[in-house]
C-alpha cells in the first residue's frame, strides 16, 4: 500500500508539470495570425549604397551575422549601373561598443568599424545573438535608430536585445524555438508567432528565427527593396534552397 501511494504521489507529480509546460506553451500566442504586411516595398536611394550595420558584441553568433551578411553582399542589380559600387547596393559594416577587436562564437575575432559614438546614420540595422555585457549600449543605439526610421531587424535571440530596448511592446515577434518559453516570460507583452522564419512588427522592424532563419529575412529585405526576381537570383547565386523567404511572413515549420 505505501509504495502504491508513493507510485501515485509520483505519477501525480510529473503530469501537474507536464500540464504547466504545455500550459506555457499554450500560452506563447499560437493561435494569433499574422497580421497582413505592413510593408509591401522598402525604397532604396535615388542614388549611393543602401547601408546596412551588425550590431556585433563579445560572443556574438557568427552564422546570425554571416548569412545575412552573404544574402546583402551577393545581391546583384544590374540595372542601377555600369560600376560594381552601383551594381552591388549594399554596403555592410561592423558596430560594436569598442573598435578593438571583438570575439565571436567559435573564437572568430573581427575589428568593427564604428562604435555606437560614432556610427553613421544606415538603412538597415541587423542584430543577432550576443553576450549582454554592453546591454545598456545597445539599448539605447537600437532606440535612437529605430526613432530615426531605420529598418530593424534581429536574427535568432537577438530579438532578446529588441525586447530589452521595449521596440516589441505590444507587437509580434519571433526567436530561436529553443527560446520561446524563455523570451515569454521575460517579454509576455510580445506575441510570439512559433514556427515562422520571420515575422514583421511593424513598418521597420523585422525578427528572425534561429540561426538560417536570418538568410531568409535578408532575402525578405532584398525583396522589399528590389523584387522577388533580384532575391531569387541572390538566394540561387547562393545555392540557398530554403524557401521560407518568399512565404507571407516566413511562414516555414521548425521542429522541436
Amino acid at each position: 500500500m505505501l509504495l502504491h501511494r508513493i507510485w501515485l504521489t509520483f505519477a501525480l507529480s510529473a503530469l501537474f508539470a507536464a500540464l504547466a509546460v504545455l500550459a506555457m506553451r499554450m500560452s506563447v500566442a499560437i493561435a494569433a495570425e499574422p497580421h497582413p504586411a505592413l510593408a509591401a516595398h522598402l525604397t532604396p536611394p535615388a542614388s549611393g549604397p543602401i547601408t546596412v550595420e551588425f550590431v556585433v558584441t563579445d560572443s556574438a553568433n557568427v552564422m546570425d551575422i554571416a548569412g545575412a551578411w552573404e544574402v546583402f553582399q551577393d545581391t546583384q542589380v544590374p540595372e542601377r549601373g555600369a560600376s560594381q559600387d552601383d551594381q552591388y547596393p549594399f554596403r555592410l559594416y561592423i558596430v560594436s561598443d569598442k573598435k578593438t577587436p571583438t570575439t565571436l562564437t567559435g573564437g572568430m575575432r573581427v575589428i568593427p568599424d564604428y562604435t555606437f559614438a560614432d556610427a553613421p546614420p544606415a538603412q538597415v540595422i541587423a542584430i543577432g545573438a550576443q553576450g549582454s555585457t554592453a546591454i545598456d549600449k545597445i539599448t539605447a543605439f537600437l532606440r535612437a535608430r529605430h526613432a530615426k526610421g531605420e529598418t530593424v531587424i534581429s536574427v535568432c535571440t537577438g530579438a532578446f536585445k529588441l525586447g530589452a530596448a521595449g521596440l516589441l511592446d505590444g507587437k509580434q515577434a519571433t526567436t530561436h524555438h529553443d527560446y520561446l518559453d524563455a523570451f515569454h516570460k521575460k517579454y509576455p507583452q510580445v506575441t510570439l508567432m512559433p514556427g515562422n522564419r520571420y515575422i514583421q512588427a511593424d513598418t521597420t522592424i523585422f525578427t528572425a528565427g534561429g540561426l538560417t532563419s536570418g538568410i531568409d529575412l535578408a532575402l525578405h529585405i532584398v525583396d522589399l527593396y528590389f523584387g522577388p526576381g533580384v532575391a531569387a537570383k541572390t538566394a540561387n547565386y547562393m545555392e540557398y534552397s530554403g524557401q521560407g523567404w518568399r512565404a507571407p511572413h516566413g511562414a516555414s515549420p521548425v521542429s522541436d
